[in-house]
């Protein structure tokens, strides 16, 4: 499914900057680095990732596996629209850091914090989704004979966000974060048993228990 595959890749690219955010907002907290690249991190983050990315998730995806496919909005889905809106209010509360020219040490160690929680919820989301909710949609809207989506071109603005992006993992290495644990499937979702019961017990037909209580029972 094209909408699927053209999501996987961007989400490549975000992953990137986010991590190569990390990197910048440490050099500007060791006073290392200036101010200059805070907005081009600012307009990648709302045009590309929220804008172009989330939009076409949750206007074209989200709302074809609820009325295609008939999922319910509570789980999985609920679950990944609220990191949308987590991130989104972190990128808000970043911003004006991310623009100032001179930060103060309780400046810096906020921004640091900020980026930090905004990094770990976004690669969790990109995990879950990678490797739960696309797969799991493909084969559902499919299911119900939805065999393409419709996606959209960039707008200039978008494009424009997109490149600043690719310059920004090149001027600043992304980092790894050590002590977050990633991986795929609801295991490794920190959504799990809080805000979503895991993709079985909201997504799953009794037929689909059915077939797996068969399994078992064959095995």
């Amino acid at each position: 499914m094209q909408l699927l595959d053209e999501l996987v890749a961007e989400h490549d690219l975000i992953e990137q900057v986010v991590g190569s955010l990390r990197a910048y907002v440490s050099a500007r907290a060791a006073g290392t680095t200036d101010a200059s690249a805070g907005p081009r991190f600012v307009r990648f983050l709302q045009l590309f990732a929220g804008h172009f990315h989330h939009a076409r998730e949750e206007d074209v995806l989200f709302t074809a596996l609820r009325e295609r496919a008939e999922l319910p909005e509570e789980g999985p889905l609920g679950a990944l629209r609220e990191d949308h809106r987590q991130t989104a209010q972190l990128l808000e509360s970043m911003t004006p850091l991310l623009e100032r020219a001179a930060l103060t040490a309780d400046d810096a160690a906020e921004l640091e914090r900020l980026a930090v929680r905004y990094s770990r919820i976004l690669w969790h989301h990109i995990d879950a989704e990678n490797s739960v909710l696309f797969p799991e949609s493909a084969a559902r809207l499919r299911k119900q004979g939805v065999l393409e989506l419709p996606s959209r071109a960039m707008t200039p603005g978008e494009a424009e966000a997109r490149a600043l992006g690719l310059t920004l993992v090149a001027q600043y290495p992304p980092i790894v974060d050590r002590e977050i644990v990633r991986g795929d499937g609801c295991v490794c979702c920190p959504a799990l048993v809080g805000n979503c019961p895991g993709l079985e017990r909201a997504w799953w037909s009794e037929s689909e228990w059915d077939e797996l209580e068969g399994h078992l029972a064959e095995g």
